[in-house]
């Protein structure tokens, strides 16, 4: 039987347990384990390794044993964390490492900057979207992964990096000398005025700065004459437990409770409730969540749901409602164990229940697409006949059985099939397509640098593409990417943007064309304040059956 290792996923609420020592010893293990069996376990490790007629099959024997016994559990949230996995989670939910701050990617079989963050030694550098980097401290790069340029490009704040780059247009390679700093990752990468009055933030992930991240854009927002906000917690998995608290404080009054958490042992059992009183009052807002909302973004969508705070958008949420406790272990590596469950104030269960995090059933159900993969209308219906009905405050009802269900479906937009031949017919090709779209992108804002955010995709553009990518051999015809010129648009818009503004712009050009964003916009343009807004979203949103 192949062992499947359960890896470190951002899909998660982390609570940091004060607990020194072997957990062991500390928490007791369940049922009548005794020091016999432990033993059997020991002389079986060590008849193996002595005797089993394969030896190369044989590394890492305790380690295959801890596994071994983790999987058996069938709770693809409880796993051995190495010391290096610890890192790497540090690293997600602080949001600091020592680094360059450059967003990278494999691009034509070499490491490519997509874009370099703002105020970051790479920034100051002037390295630039499309910059290929072909040596590090005299290594080549040829063949690298992304992960391989991540593992050589962070390390000790302070420390010197030189990289040559081979620039588009240049005809030599560039040589940058570099000293790693402390790069903060923001939770909140793109907030501005999506229109006259009405604010957009997006919440990527909840870090150590979340909170104050968010409440700083969202101040600035107001300085700008904001009076309504949509805060986008789509694709956001989740992070720090206190987060997703202090989040849900900003917009809740003092008392309210925010989430729930039930454990085996009651001394556990803990409710946590807003602190103080809530700092953006009479602010019409929509939360929009997705099928990729997990954790710590389901907490607050569920709590600002069931307080009537803000009317929730999107599609139903991913169902992760567990609670992980770490425990440290020998070696700087640590047990991450499930230990518990989140409830929202109404009491529903954010736990969608599966055997493991790879069933289809743990991924909520996305309203349903049309066939022949033309776009639904937003407000497509969810079947919740099945679902637990709870009340919020004001008496609305909202449903349980795992994850959050929106008081608004909105269906993300889908392909047309003339969108989906031309898609699958460029997927042929491997990541060429994306290879061409992301040289073109550079290429275009080389040629172009006054170009304005509203910029069009024209027909000369798409030309101009569909030339490259014949000459990469992606194999098209003219007709099918005349017959998905919206796609194009997006694709080549998003990156284009990407290159000459970095990720915010990318997200602004994004939203232009995101039903779920413009449903969200229309509903808040028409609402003078937080009841009328419910009103309008349940009246828009067709009957549930």
């Amino acid at each position: 039987m192949k062992l499947k290792r359960t890896v470190l996923g951002p899909i998660m609420v982390v609570l940091f347990a004060l607990v020194s020592g072997g957990w062991l010893l500390q928490r007791g293990v369940a049922g009548e384990a005794s020091e016999p069996d432990g033993r059997v376990l020991l002389e079986i490790i060590e008849r193996l390794s002595r005797d089993y007629v394969d030896p190369e099959r044989l590394d890492n024997l305790y380690q295959m044993a801890v596994e071994g016994l983790l999987n058996e559990l069938g709770d693809p949230h409880t796993s051995f964390m190495s010391a290096d996995e610890y890192r790497a989670l540090r690293i997600q939910t602080t949001g600091e490492y020592g680094g360059l701050g450059i967003q990278i990617a494999e691009r034509d079989g070499w490491i490519t900057i997509l874009a370099p963050l703002p105020g970051t030694p790479a920034e100051r550098a002037g390295l630039l979207a499309g910059d290929r980097i072909i040596e590090v401290g005299g290594e080549s790069t040829e063949g690298w992964t992304d992960e391989d340029a991540v593992n050589v490009l962070r390390g000790g704040i302070g420390e010197p990096v030189v990289l040559r780059i081979a620039r588009p247009g240049v005809t030599e390679p560039i040589s940058f000398n570099l000293i790693r700093e402390e790069i903060h990752v923001r939770s909140v990468r793109t907030s501005y005025m999506i229109e006259p009055q009405i604010g957009y933030a997006k919440l990527d992930v909840f870090s150590e700065t979340s909170t104050d991240e968010l409440r700083a854009a969202i101040g600035n927002l107001r300085g700008e004459g904001m009076r309504a906000l949509i805060l986008d917690l789509r694709a956001n998995p989740g992070g720090l437990l206190d987060q997703g608290v202090s989040v849900s404080d900003l917009f809740m009054e003092a008392g309210q409770s925010i989430v729930e958490t039930r454990a085996r042992d009651p001394r556990e059992n803990v409710t946590f409730r807003d602190a103080r009183p809530q700092e953006f009052s009479g602010m019409p807002m929509v939360v929009l969540v997705d099928q990729y909302s997990a954790s710590a973004a389901e907490i607050v969508a569920g709590a600002l749901q069931d307080h009537d705070r803000a009317l929730v958008v999107g599609a139903p949420t991913f169902g992760k409602g567990s609670v992980q406790t770490l425990f440290p272990l020998s070696g700087g590596n640590y047990l991450k164990m499930t230990t518990g469950k989140w409830y929202t104030p109404s009491g529903r269960s954010i736990q969608r229940d599966a055997e493991t995090e790879d069933d289809p059933e743990l991924i909520a159900s996305a309203p349903p697409i049309a066939e022949n993969g033309t776009p639904l209308p937003a407000g497509a219906a969810v079947d919740t006949t099945q679902l637990e009905k709870f009340s919020t405050d004001a008496g609305r009802v909202v449903y349980g059985g795992g994850g959050i269900v929106p008081d608004v479906i909105v269906s993300p937009d889908t392909l047309t099939t003339a969108e989906k031949e031309f898609f699958d017919a460029a997927s042929r090709a491997g990541n060429k397509y994306w290879d061409v779209i992301f040289r073109y992108a550079v290429s275009y804002v080389q040629r172009n640098p006054n170009i304005q955010a509203g910029f069009e995709v024209t027909a000369a553009m798409e030309g101009e593409l569909y030339e490259m990518l014949r000459g990469e051999g992606v194999g098209v015809t003219f007709e099918q990417l005349q017959g998905a010129n919206r796609l194009i648009d997006r694709h080549l818009g998003s990156e284009i943007a990407l290159a000459k503004w970095g990720w915010e712009g990318r997200a602004q050009r994004a939203n232009r064309d995101d039903n779920v964003v413009q449903a969200a916009v229309d509903l808040l343009r028409r609402a003078p304040n937080q009841q009328e807004l419910f009103t309008l979203g349940l009246a828009d949103a067709p009957a549930r059956p």
